[in-house]
């Protein structure tokens, strides 16, 4: 079962369970601060030195079976060329989770995300299911990841999804439906914006 949640209902329920083993993957230099173990593929040993740090080498996560009650994965799924396989690996090693993902929207404004993410995500509210496709370009980037930090403070609910998950991570792939979309141009939106302006201005 997964469904949408927010990360302060998240901090609620880590905060409740303060004996829980909590695994942080894929989090590079920023993870949760409640993480008893956190795992990626740069050797960030150094700096984690007061915790528990694993470097992942394979694909397989080197950890035993349901050995978390909780893993944290926010924005990886989108970087994973094996994603069900991945999936697969969250479920076997943890009883439920955390993932946050990209909206088409955010994976289309930030440059760093144009070559660096393989999938679209979207979220069936519905049947409770993550829907992925592969990824398209639908206008060049404008933002860095910095500055859309800025961006996510007001609309965060359009540029994120968070969601929480418990035994299963229900997922389905689709054809993606924009093979031959007309990509669409920032710099003629901002023309025609301006050109609108003028017009209002002199009548």
């Amino acid at each position: 079962m997964i469904k949408r949640t927010s990360k302060n209902n998240i901090e609620k329920i880590l905060k409740q369970n303060p004996n829980w083993k909590i695994l942080d993957v894929g989090c590079g230099y920023t993870a949760h601060k409640l993480a008893t173990t956190i795992c990626d593929i740069q050797d960030l040993s150094n700096f984690y030195k007061n915790k528990n740090f694993v470097q992942l080498k394979d694909k397989v996560l080197p950890f035993k079976d349901k050995e978390f009650d909780f893993v944290i994965t926010s924005h990886v799924l989108e970087h994973v060329d094996d994603l069900s396989f991945f999936i697969s690996e969250l479920e076997r090693v943890s009883a439920g989770g955390y993932i946050e993902l990209p909206t088409k929207l955010e994976d289309n404004l930030v440059f760093e995300n144009k070559k660096d993410h393989l999938w679209h995500m979207e979220f069936d509210d519905d049947n409770f299911e993550i829907i992925i496709s592969k990824k398209s370009q639908f206008f060049e980037p404008i933002l860095t990841v910095a500055s859309l930090n800025k961006f996510r403070k007001y609309f965060k609910s359009s540029l994120v999804y968070e969601l929480i998950w418990e035994k299963n991570i229900n997922h389905r792939y689709t054809e993606s439906n924009h093979q031959n979309f007309e990509k669409i141009s920032i710099l003629n939106l901002i023309k025609k914006y301006f050109s609108k302006k003028i017009r209002t201005i002199f009548k």
